[in-house]
């Protein structure tokens, strides 16, 4: 081998314009596949939707990687799916299949065989079988009640071999899919968080105010009789920067903040004799305790402030104190 020569064409190549080079390709591949959206979409769409059981998506290779991606995407998105291996299933995993479920088998060519052995037991079963293939002539998709074509002109790999353009092509279509079924279930924000508890957006969308706010004995709190000194002492004794002022209906009066104590010390004013009363803010920012933690963290952000006051529904009293800490520590970013 001419070593020299090797190193030269390296030197030579020009990944950035292989690379959108790929990228156009696989673009161009997606918007041919939007043309095919028709009546045959239709039809899987309404198989799923009336489906009383489980989506079970299968392929082999390349396409079984896909087909794990598109389970994924449907059950999160509020339609039960789930992935099984055509070759598991010749042995055993064909159990997991009930006559209520619908199943979508994915195989470019149409013919893998690990693939195609399982159709006469679903017909046999007369479970709906949804295809994806890039062949509409292909044995899949003639076994198929409706046959989706993801076919693509080329691959993007030069050699046309590797799967690229169709893959992408396959996992357009699922996410077509399962974006349809999302809208026509009326599948909300908040179903997409209960299928997501433990991710930053499923706390955005569920933990509330209550969750993370300070309550009871942890509140810091002073009559509006109080002294600024006895403020200061429940501010530092509390921690969270500010304190609460409570009439003698155990209303809220106010607040007052540490950027207060700057801006009183700022005027001249004697911090010795003043009363808390003479410098709390009486218009603080007030949330409920059923907003989300989400909310409250945009009012902190909006008028550039650390802590938020918790009012009861009913009266104005000071149920909880939420703090900028809090909520970040909850991890809903």
């Amino acid at each position: 081998m001419n070593t020299s020569a090797t190193a030269a064409q390296k030197k030579s190549l020009d990944y950035i314009a292989i690379g959108k080079r790929t990228i156009q390709m696989e673009l161009e591949a997606v918007h041919d596949l939007s043309s095919r959206i028709d009546s045959t979409f239709h039809d899987a769409c309404e198989l799923i939707r009336h489906c009383q059981g489980k989506v079970i998506v299968t392929g082999m290779g390349k396409s079984g990687h896909i087909g794990k991606k598109i389970a994924a995407t449907l059950a999160s998105t509020g339609t039960p799916a789930f992935f099984i291996h055509p070759g598991e299933a010749s042995h055993g995993d064909l159990g997991m299949i009930s006559a209520n479920d619908v199943v979508i088998a994915i195989s470019n060519s149409g013919n893998s065989a690990e693939v195609t052995a399982l159709t006469p037991l679903l017909h046999r079963l007369k479970i709906p079988l949804i295809s994806m293939t890039g062949n509409k002539a292909s044995t899949l998709a003639k076994a198929a009640d409706v046959n989706l074509d993801i076919s693509v002109k080329c691959e993007a790999c030069p050699l046309d071999l590797a799967p690229t353009s169709s893959t992408t092509v396959t996992l357009v279509m699922g996410d077509a899919l399962a974006v349809a079924l999302l809208e026509a279930k009326g599948f909300s924000a908040e179903d997409f968080a209960f299928s997501h508890p433990g991710g930053a957006l499923g706390k955005r969308l569920l933990l509330k105010v209550s969750d993370v706010m300070h309550t009871g004995d942890k509140i810091p709190c002073v009559p509006f009789q109080a002294s600024l000194s006895q403020a200061l002492l429940e501010m530092t004794q509390k921690g969270l920067g500010m304190t609460t002022i409570i009439n003698d209906d155990e209303q809220l009066a106010g607040i007052f903040t540490d950027g207060d104590l700057r801006r009183t010390i700022d005027k001249g004013s004697d911090i010795r004799t003043i009363r808390i009363q003479d410098i709390m803010n009486t218009s603080p920012n007030i949330i409920t305790k059923n907003m989300l933690a989400a909310e409250a963290l945009g009012i902190m952000e909006e008028k550039s402030i650390t802590s938020l006051v918790v009012i009861s529904d009913t009266q104005q009293q000071a149920i909880g104190v939420v703090h900028l800490h809090d909520i970040l520590r909850s991890g809903i970013l």
